[in-house]
């Protein structure tokens, strides 16, 4: 009944879940820290159509 790729398709179904969370923390993690450290880094340069999209 449930064969090797059924597994497989679900690992990977999986992995892709996992990672998506991954991106969303460490997103929310940067727009936490203070404005200067994000300009800093780059942040909201890199960002800022993506966020506008979400608001």
């Amino acid at each position: 009944m449930f064969t090797p790729d059924v597994f497989r398709a679900v690992r990977h179904y999986a992995g892709k879940i996992q990672t998506l969370r991954d991106q969303i923390r460490t997103e929310r993690f940067l727009n936490s820290l203070p404005e200067s450290i994000q300009k800093d880094i780059g942040w909201p340069d890199a960002y800022a159509a993506r966020r506008a999209r979400r608001s």
